[in-house]
């Protein structure tokens, strides 16, 4: 069977993200740091002291002690120690950090230290995800909202510090949970964004979206759907469509094509299997859904997926 019973966990389980914490900053006195940009998503911690986010084309934004930030697949970003930083002399993070820290200024007691990651996913999918999110969440140390981040971030603080043995696994699980947190936050307090996550906040096309991932091999029709709203056939198609950015069928038909190509990337399953998993009553119609969403048949997707997959990687000396 593919799907789960929760939308968000089966996004981040399609996504199967890749989880890289760090470089870290700890600086103090007149200081700015530029980050690399990131295709999919980044998030970042001040764990001590205080600091400005600056993004191309935003006024900067003060982060405090406990602030967290998600950025949706940014370009290079810096972050100072004062709005008015010169982002042209800001000092590169990767290039200058040392054991995955990157001093600016002398060592102190009391200097800022920002811990910054990065997820990235695979590439076929990341779209579920990145499509619905904004440029820029911070969640505040003092929002209710955050009260699970500083549960897990102190626990991922705590293993960057340690350096122990097992680390890197233990850093991704942590990291991956604070992604969720991070997007429960936005989704909570966000009811105005388009997209199935702030959606989900919604009782009714809420609620539909939970039945659709609990099993998407259904024949789902209009009439069931808003049934499991509890809403007539045109107010849940209406409000499904300015919640979530589509109607609910090509949500559906879009949800399934993800899973596919994900089946036929690492599964084993028949192309005549994958199509009843996904609710096809024939494998030509499976494929003729396959083909208007994704472009190519699923035999040629699946494919060149495995011709990709036993290309050697370039080794450089």
């Amino acid at each position: 069977m593919l799907g789960f019973r929760d939308p968000v966990a089966d996004a981040i389980g399609l996504l199967r993200p890749r989880t890289t914490i760090g470089p870290s900053v700890r600086a103090t006195g007149e200081w700015a740091a530029r980050f690399d940009g990131c295709a999919h998503v980044k998030i970042g911690l001040v764990v001590r002291g205080s600091c400005w986010l600056t993004l191309r084309g935003r006024e900067p934004v003060p982060l405090e002690k406990g602030d967290y930030y998600l950025l949706g697949a940014p370009g290079p970003y810096v972050l100072s120690g004062s709005p008015g930083a010169d982002p042209g002399t800001a000092v590169p993070v990767r290039e200058s950090a040392v054991d995955g820290v990157a001093r600016l200024g002398p060592e102190a007691e009391d200097d800022t230290y920002v811990c910054d990651g990065r997820f990235t996913f695979e590439d076929a999918n990341a779209s579920v995800l990145t499509d619905v999110l904004p440029d820029l969440v911070v969640i505040r140390a003092d929002d209710r909202r955050g009260r699970h981040l500083a549960l897990v971030s102190e626990l991922l603080v705590g293993e960057l510090d340690a350096a122990a043995v097992g680390g890197p696994l233990v850093l991704n699980h942590l990291g991956q949970i604070m992604l969720v947190h991070m997007l429960r936050a936005h989704a909570d307090r966000d009811d105005t964004t388009a997209g199935w996550l702030c959606a989900l906040t919604d009782d009714a096309v809420g609620a539909a979206l939970r039945a659709l991932h609990a099993d998407v091999a259904r024949p789902w029709t209009l009439r069931e759907l808003a049934d499991t709203a509890h809403m007539s056939r045109s107010a849940f198609a209406q409000a499904f469509r300015s919640r979530v950015g589509m109607p609910p069928l090509e949500y559906l038909v879009q949800w399934r094509m993800g899973l596919a190509r994900d089946a036929l990337r690492h599964g084993t399953l028949s192309i005549s299997e994958l199509a009843s998993a996904t609710g096809y009553g024939s494998e030509s119609a499976f494929s003729t859904a396959f083909r208007r969403v994704v472009g190519v048949s699923p035999a040629k997707f699946r494919a060149g997926e495995r011709a990709a997959a036993r290309e050697p990687e370039h080794l450089t000396a």
